[in-house]
């Protein structure tokens, strides 16, 4: 599949020679455009086409897509502007956009969208300078400190911005501009930066019996060259990243480029220098906190084979690969794989598909792997390959409920006894511990205790959360947010309004109440400016910094704090809340367990603790119990009854309009046009849970279906008998939903 294309399908009309070009905008089809004489073109190469009144980026096909329509006058045929200076996409990625498009029903131009995801590989690259000295000059007429320490730093010969130079030199810019007046700098072009290539043979790590075993079966996987999948499913603190890095390092000998995906790449600073510790220099980086340069430059480095290896949230399945040999998707389970906008997708699943399409490996490494990859396990169609054990020989955390019935918090508090007892004999030990709460913010409710006015956004059908840190109440859903009132907005009552419920911020106020002495770290993505200032903290904690930590689901994704000995759920109920969602339970067991696995994980002894006024429960007696094996059957077994996946398939239709109304009656017309089936059913519409969102309001269909049923091709044909929608009401199709709001 990554050979050279087929020759380009072009036609002659008229004497003109024409290219198929897939725009980035909604639409499903090739435009055929005039290629000018002297103009060479291929597929995949990128162009600038006139489309209606603009000029748009687009890429050439190797083929015409899309229903053909009516013939067009080559009078009326455009005319490619210009070919762009950027590397061409390489053929996979057009297959790989075109199954996509099918598969979730979205228009090719908006997975190809996906593909161009670097604005500035298409734009103009201006020049960066830099000085650098210039050999057997002559001592400037006037030397001055400042200019003998620029000078002296500068005598290395290496090529510097003037402002790095000053920094270093502890001088101002003037200083250098005053050497290159003198000759003695010279202005040169900054090189492009180069990535280090990491280095397979770079350090030999020591494993047990069962983690060589491990690197054994996914080095086999690599030099088997051809695809498969493997489920690695190891224990949370079982060195499963170590594992994985051998068959990173066998892809690398074999002279392929490698993709590690991770569900929260602005938190993986741990992880980059585990990287860089084994290879001998850190993969190259791609998320969305990196710069438009800097984006366009990994992009370029991965479609010229430079980036032998990216480590990247979900997008970076996009980027050009030019020979890409391996996919590993870690903490698979982690929901932050599936997007929800535009093009509906789950980057696991699309991972799987490019292995194939590319006929090489992919690795899905978890803890606690999702109900789908743990049945493709079990039946075979994925290579189980297990870790039993904790690599530093330290037990998993005993985790103990505690029945908020029962010992319940003092009054205004959200910590009951046993746990404040023991985080006290926790920093008396001089350890660290953990509270968790998924949910960011004060308070999740603002009331007016004299009129029980509840404040509730504008737009959505949600409370705004109280932020106290800084002062507002904000929506979690569409961004709306005001400052906090000081009287009731309905009863104009001054000073009655309370804050409802624990958020994370809540549980710091009782915290530095409780512990004054304690150093806190506070970990929610909102409260945080950056990537730099995250990572900081991350580090601050691993190194012993802090004593007591206390954040929302991003604490869960994989880090490793050595003297962590505590574990605190402070809600563990919160998830099994979603009655609407057939993954809340699998959901919440994964996130529980997650949490509590943070504890423990070098020599120190785990203790976790949950909150709940459900211990009964079937999620909280698994993660009481640690048996991850009889909740994994008791699912299993309910999503076999129910037909939910991976025995079943679900698609979500949701409409959305500004009138109620109007919503509910196009939502009802769409359910009447479903084609008749014996094996498919239409449930719905029904108004969704959360009702209304950006004042649009929402009605819900879904649509349940076997395994074995073409899901897509049913759909397609109930789509091609709507009729065109109107107005403001819009219609999106989710395949696979994770989401049920």
């Amino acid at each position: 599949m990554q050979g050279l294309f087929e020759p380009l399908e072009t036609e002659t009309r008229e004497g003109a020679q024409l290219a198929p070009v897939v725009l980035a905008v909604a639409l499903d089809q090739t435009y055929d455009y005039i290629v000018p004489a002297g103009l060479e073109v291929e597929p995949g190469c990128f162009v600038l086409v006139p489309f209606g009144p603009q000029s748009r980026i687009g890429v050439v096909w190797d083929k015409s897509v899309g229903e053909p329509g009516k013939p067009v006058d080559p009078k009326k045929l455009k005319v490619i502007t210009a070919r762009l200076d950027a590397p061409p996409l390489p053929e996979i990625s057009l297959r790989f956009a075109e199954w996509i498009a099918k598969y979730t029903l979205a228009p090719l131009g908006m997975t190809v969208r996906m593909l161009m995801s670097a604005r500035a590989v298409f734009e103009p690259q201006k020049p960066r300078f830099g000085v650098t000295i210039v050999g057997g000059a002559a001592e400037p007429p006037r030397m001055t400190p400042a200019r003998q320490r620029a000078l002296e730093i500068a005598a290395d010969g290496a090529i510097r911005a003037k402002a790095a130079l000053a920094a270093a030199s502890s001088c101002s810019t003037g200083v250098v501009d005053g050497l290159v007046a003198s000759g003695n700098l010279v202005e040169v072009a900054i090189p492009e930066k180069r990535p280090p290539v990491p280095d397979p043979c770079h350090r030999v790590t020591e494993f047990s019996p069962e983690q060589d075993a491990a690197v054994h079966a996914l080095r086999s996987a690599v030099d088997g060259a051809n695809f498969s999948v493997s489920l690695l499913d190891g224990v949370t603190g079982s060195g499963k990243t170590e594992v994985y890095f051998e068959a990173v390092a066998r892809t690398l000998e074999r002279g392929h480029q490698a993709l590690i995906m991770l569900p929260e790449i602005a938190l993986t600073d741990q992880f980059m220098r585990r990287f860089e510790a084994r290879f001998g220099a850190p993969p190259v980086e791609w998320h969305s906190a990196l710069s438009g340069p800097e984006r366009g430059r990994v992009w370029k480095q991965t479609a010229t084979g430079e980036a032998r290896v990216v480590v990247g949230a979900r997008s970076a399945l996009f980027l050009p690969f030019s020979d890409l040999g391996l996919i590993i998707v870690d903490e698979e389970h982690d929901a932050g794989y599936k997007q929800d906008d535009r093009v509906h997708y789950q980057a696991r699943d699309m991972a799987v598909v490019r292995g194939s399409l590319g006929a090489f490996p992919v690795i899905l490494a978890s803890a606690t792997p999702a109900i789908e990859t743990h049945v493709n396990a079990r039946t075979g169609r994925y290579r189980h390959v297990v870790l039993p054990g904790r690599f530093s020989g330290a037990s998993l955390p005993d985790v103990t409920p505690i029945d908020l019935r029962v010992t319940p918090p003092d009054k205004g508090k959200w910590l009951a006894p046993p746990l404040v007892d023991a985080i006290t004999k926790t920093m008396a030990d001089g350890q660290q511990s953990l509270l968790f709460l998924n949910r960011r913010g004060y308070a999740p409710l603002t009331l007016c205790r004299s009129c029980g006015h509840r404040i509730d956004c504008p737009q959505c059908t949600a409370w705004l959360v109280e932020h106290r840190f800084r002062g507002k109440l904000h929506c979690h859903h569409c961004g709306f947010s005001i400052p906090l009132p000081e009287k009731c907005p309905k009863c104009a009552e001054p000073g009655s309004l309370v804050a409802c419920g624990p958020g994370v911020e809540r549980v710091a106020e009782e915290v530095a109440e409780r512990f004054p002495g304690a150093r806190v770290a506070l970990l929610s993505s909102d409260l945080i400016p950056g990537l730099t200032e995250m990572r900081d903290m991350i580090r601050n904690i691993e190194a012993g910094g802090i004593d007591i930590v206390i954040g929302t689901q991003m604490v869960a994704k994989g880090h490793h704090f050595p003297n962590l000995a505590t574990v605190g759920i402070v809600d563990g109920d919160l998830g099994l809340a979603q009655g609407a969602d057939p993954r809340a339970g699998e959901r919440t067991f994964q996130l529980l367990h997650q949490v509590t696995g943070r504890a423990g994980r070098a020599l120190t002894e785990g203790r976790g603790y949950v909150q709940t006024h459900m211990p009964e429960h079937p999620v909280m007696q698994a993660i009481i119990s640690g048996d991850r094996e009889a909740f994994l059957e008791a699912e299993i077994a309910n999503r076999r009854k129910g037909l939910l996946p991976p025995y079943g398939r679900l698609v979500a239709l949701v409409v959305a309009a500004r009138d109620k109304e109007t919503a509910q009656l196009v939502a009802r017309d769409i359910a009447h046009r479903a084609p008749r089936s014996e094996k498919i059913e239409v449930l719905g519409p029904a108004e969704a849970p959360l009702a209304v969102i950006r004042g649009r309001h929402r009605w819900r269909l879904l649509v349940k279906a076997p395994r074995e049923i073409d899901v897509q091709a049913y759909l397609r044909a109930w789509l091609a008998d709507l009729p065109p929608l109107k107005g403001d009401i819009k219609l999106t199709v989710d395949i696979d939903p994770y989401s049920f709001l």
